[in-house]
């Protein structure tokens, strides 16, 4: 090998991990097993291929990298409609076929769901990650536009978990409904019983939300029967909001999506 052909082997080391969200978007660049940069932009149907490349060129220059030192894009959708934007723009200016999360690609897990098929890309991710750096069993607490709750065995089997309206999704719901109520910030008051309709309705929202994470948490321990220690982490946009009230979240993990994208894809690339 030339020095040249070794120079650019050396500088084509980048995987850039596209998670896509109902609300967000999540561009994640990893050298090696190292997450380098990442950012967070509006998921957005309108947004063409052309102008997500151009967002990623910019992140990219303000990194101080170049976009073609990237080698590998890995996709997660729950968007179905944003998937091939996102797709056809590692195809026509990376030149990149992209790896696209789904239960039909060769895991370092078993998905024992119904139906396979029917588990969102995220939760697959989420799950590999969170087993690769914790083993089972565990639960993943997600709190994102839904809260969702995953269980993965000791022995790395996905097992399934449960879904419900994320914090700021039934929010938007309460405030629709209800004439006399208004948007609040996601901040704890300092006691349940609010003094004004502020407060109340802040009560309600988080002190609500943590009684929601924690009472599924432990109904799942429950009906897992198991005697090991069941680990509990969290992640999301919004598990920062209540991991401090949380009684059962032993740790938040931020980038747990991104984590198991890469996972993913080194496991299919073996």
């Amino acid at each position: 090998m030339t020095a040249r052909n070794e120079s650019d082997k050396k500088m084509k080391d980048l995987l850039l991990t596209i998670d896509i969200g109902n609300t967000h978007t999540v561009l994640g660049f990893f050298r090696r097993k190292e997450l380098v940069a990442h950012w967070r932009l509006t998921s957005s149907v309108n947004r063409t291929e052309d102008e997500s490349w151009m967002m990623v060129r910019l992140f990219c220059e303000s990194s101080h990298f170049q976009a073609d030192e990237i080698a590998g894009v890995v996709i997660s959708s729950v968007v179905p409609n944003l998937t091939p934007i996102f797709a056809e723009m590692a195809r026509n200016y990376m030149g990149l076929e992209p790896l696209i999360v789904s239960s039909t690609l060769k895991l370092p897990i078993r998905i024992a769901y119904e139906n396979p098929r029917s588990v969102g890309a995220d939760r697959i991710c989420d799950a590999v990650a969170g087993f690769h750096s914790y083993g089972g069993p565990l639960i993943i607490v997600d709190l994102g536009t839904a809260t969702t709750f995953d269980v993965i065995s000791e022995k790395g089997d996905y097992l399934g978990g449960a879904i419900a309206p994320g914090i700021e999704t039934s929010s938007i719901d309460l405030f629709r409904r209800a004439a006399k109520l208004f948007p609040v910030q996601f901040e704890f008051p300092e006691k349940i019983i609010g003094r004004n309709t502020k407060e109340s309705i802040q009560a309600g929202i988080m002190f609500g939300a943590v009684q929601q994470v924690d009472g599924i948490v432990r109904k799942i321990i429950e009906e897992l029967e198991t005697n090991r220690k069941v680990h509990v982490i969290g992640t999301g946009g919004l598990a920062n909001v209540i991991l401090n009230r949380s009684e059962t979240i032993e740790k938040l993990e931020p980038f747990l999506t991104l984590n198991g994208m890469r996972l993913i894809y080194e496991n299919v690339s073996d």
